[in-house]
């Protein structure tokens, strides 16, 4: 089944959580919406939509690592001063910022990544499997599957947590989310390292 990307960004902004989460709910849903939403709270991931849930509160986290050369600035917003000052929400800030500077996020999230940058890469992919002889749906099935490589690489919440690779940073998110009851959101970030640019 064709999921469209229309939708799939419509319970995105519905519920708040990843655009992966939310094809693969659409696809159990068969295209549904409201069953999609639904399929999301059985698994357990928190729904907060930004309607009503403006993340206005929150903290910068700065991070420079004990040789002085890498350095990271970030910002986590969330809905109240209470819940950014709690223990949890600084302690997921601080683990946040070390693993930006261990991991080298490029995006925050998928949606980040501009559509000309992913066409480049998935270019470079075919070209690489160009000559192997293998049918066009199985190139594509490769293809694919190397986008999703490329995302958890270079997106922030489909990275794995550097200090627990079992979890990835949205579901480290997720899990803050529930714990605070909050719309939490990673707003930005910069990392500095010496030589550069």
């Amino acid at each position: 089944m064709t999921i469209r990307i229309e939708d799939v960004k419509k319970l995105r902004e519905k519920t708040g959580i990843g655009v992966m989460d939310c094809k693969a709910a659409l696809i159990k849903a068969k295209g549904d919406i409201d069953k999609a939403t639904k399929v999301l709270r059985e698994k357990g991931l928190e729904l907060f939509g930004h309607t009503g849930r403006d993340a206005n509160e929150g903290r910068i986290e700065a991070y420079v690592h004990h040789s002085g050369k890498v350095g990271v600035l970030l910002e986590v917003d969330c809905n109240t001063d209470f819940a950014a000052n709690s223990a949890d929400f600084r302690q997921f800030a601080r683990g946040l910022a070390m693993h930006i500077a261990a991991a080298r996020p490029r995006y925050i999230a998928l949606e980040d990544v501009a559509d000309a940058e992913l066409e480049e890469e998935k270019e470079i992919y075919r070209k690489q499997l160009e000559g192997q002889g293998k049918p066009q749906k199985i190139v594509e099935k490769i293809i694919e599957g190397r986008v999703k490589k490329f995302y958890a690489e270079t997106c922030l919440l489909k990275q794995p947590f550097v200090r627990d690779p079992s979890q990835t940073i949205e579901e480290l998110l997720v899990e803050l989310r529930s714990k605070t009851g909050e719309n939490i959101v990673v707003k930005k970030f910069v990392r500095y390292q010496i030589g550069e640019e």
